[in-house]
């Protein structure tokens, strides 16, 4: 077996499912924030949700995430809440690798563009 099989054979074995958690920096030297993510496999469906930071130490607060998609050791979803009567929408994409998962965050930055920032997962394990 090839090199190449081996990646061949790792796409296919990427699996999402499982707990996943990330820190934010905090605003003004304020703690980190941990987000965490639960994803589901059923088929070539990925379902989840996404447990997000509350703000100014306010509540967590869950989020369905939508449009979710795996392609090979490729996953995407968007969240969508509302925020002061507006709806927030933000897209994760990343690629798995074994425990971790690496992309891109996009969402509505505070200048009204959109920001883009680098996402790195760790799947929570049993292992201690």
């Amino acid at each position: 077996m090839g090199i190449a099989q081996s990646q061949a054979d790792d796409a296919k074995k990427a699996d999402p499912a499982g707990t996943w958690t990330w820190s934010t920096p905090g605003r003004d030297g304020a703690e980190p924030r941990k987000s965490t993510l639960k994803l589901k496999v059923d088929g070539e469906k990925v379902t989840g949700t996404l447990t997000l930071p509350g703000r100014a130490g306010g509540q967590p607060r869950d989020v369905e995430i939508k449009d979710a998609k795996l392609k090979g050791d490729e996953v995407s979803f968007s969240t969508s809440f509302e925020r002061g009567g507006n709806t927030v929408t933000t897209k994760y994409n990343g690629k798995i690798s074994g425990d971790t998962i690496k992309g891109k965050i996009e969402g509505p930055g505070r200048d009204g563009n959109t920001n883009t920032r680098d996402w790195e997962a760790k799947r929570e394990t049993d292992k201690k």
